[in-house]
């Protein structure tokens, strides 16, 4: 789907390898932008660090339905960190076709069960429709396979109690791309930042989630509520892991949450704004998500992320630079120094070299199961509890 001059899939679909975190900002272009006749002078700082070849093969790994073109950016992930794609099963063709042209190395299998049977596969993707991934990632656990989900991975209270008894028992990754933090370099580099302490101890996140709603592009599971979990599940899903890895939070409660369907009437069924109110053991957070990019915008959404710290912030804009600058990736951090710009669009991304390693072995570094499972449960709260607000006009 192309959308306004920026390709959504080729966004999410970014090849680099991973990198240590680092402790200080590098500054190896340093340079003044003067913005706003005067009034505030930006240090552009830019990092350097280079991508490098996918890791060879060490896991083989195979993909089950590919309803979300999310599962492009859920492979290259893997393949980066040395996986080799050996089969994919869907059961609709024309999205067959259009992966097998993209991955001709994957052998095409007859059903699932050919997938989950074969015993040299130790991991299975899906971006299949999301009320489906949960059930589906807890036949490939109970399999003797670690799973990866695009998100939103469970869409009900009763999945995730579910997914957690059986991965409790199995032992087995049930991981979920939150592609927003895991696939945006801006975002991976604000993590890196704000573990080195450039912003001291973070008070709060607010995380915005915007997004073009194409309408015709759209498969009729898209507007039923009881499908893609609701909006706050869906797309809200992204800021709660968020919000839950840059307070450092492992508990957390929904505050406040509504949701309401303001201009697509014509589907009762669907929700097109939502925010809600998070409080952690770490910090605050704030989320909104919505349905409402306009096309003057020239990408499918102005994803922003504001980290609060008692000494700066950092705000992350991770599609687009509206003021200007080119590409996406983009991040302002403010001490009590200076504001700097950092230009991340070189950023290393670690989370699928970290998930090969984590299904070689058995370990939890590319993101803990329990914060997984936790965002999860804060925004399937947060659409439980939300208040259905309508507004006049």
């Amino acid at each position: 789907m192309r959308l306004g001059g920026f390709d959504r899939r080729d966004f999410l679909r970014t090849a680099v390898g991973s990198v240590a975190a680092i402790a200080a900002v590098p500054a190896t272009s340093p340079g003044w932008t003067e913005r706003g006749k005067g009034r505030s002078r930006v240090r552009s700082d830019r990092v350097t660090k280079r991508s490098r070849e996918p890791l060879p093969a060490r896991i083989r790994f195979a993909v089950v339905g590919i309803n979300h073109s999310h599962i492009y950016s859920q492979v290259g992930a893997v393949l980066r960190g040395g996986g080799e794609l050996v089969s994919v099963y869907a059961q609709e063709p024309d999205l067959l076709a259009e992966f097998t042209k993209r991955f001709p190395q994957a052998k095409l299998a007859r059903s699932e069960d050919e997938i989950l049977n074969d015993g040299s596969i130790q991991l299975v993707l899906s971006s299949i429709v999301p009320d489906q991934r949960a059930p589906l990632g807890i036949r490939v656990m109970q399999h003797g396979k670690d799973y990866m989900s695009d998100k939103p991975g469970i869409t009900t209270l009763e999945q995730l109690a579910e997914v957690r008894r059986v991965q409790a028992q199995t032992k087995r990754i049930f991981s979920i791309m939150y592609s927003e933090r895991h696939e945006n370099r801006a975002t991976v580099r604000a993590g890196e930042l704000v573990r080195a302490g450039a912003i001291g101890r973070v008070v709060q996140t607010v995380g915005l989630g915007p997004h073009r709603i194409s309408l015709n592009a759209r498969p009729p599971w898209f507007f039923d509520k009881a499908r893609y979990g609701g909006i706050l599940c869906d797309t809200g899903s992204h800021q709660a892991d968020q919000f839950l890895y840059f307070t450092s939070s492992t508990t957390g409660e929904v505050v406040a949450s509504q949701i309401a369907n303001v201009n697509h009437r014509q589907y009762p069924k669907f929700e097109d704004f939502g925010d809600m109110l998070l409080r952690g053991d770490g910090g605050a957070g704030y989320i909104r998500v919505d349905w409402f990019t306009p096309d003057g915008l020239a990408t499918w959404g102005d994803g922003r992320l504001t980290v609060l710290g008692t000494d700066g912030f950092i705000e992350v804009r991770k599609n687009i630079d509206i003021a200007g600058r080119r590409g996406e990736s983009h991040l302002f951090l403010v001490d009590q120094k200076e504001t700097r710009y950092i230009d991340c669009s070189e950023q290393p991304l670690p989370y699928g070299e970290k998930l090969v390693d984590d299904v070689l072995n058995r370990t939890e570094t590319a993101m803990p199961q329990a914060h997984c499972l936790l965002a999860m449960e804060l925004v399937l709260k947060a659409q439980k509890q939300a208040q259905q607000v309508s507004f006049k006009g």
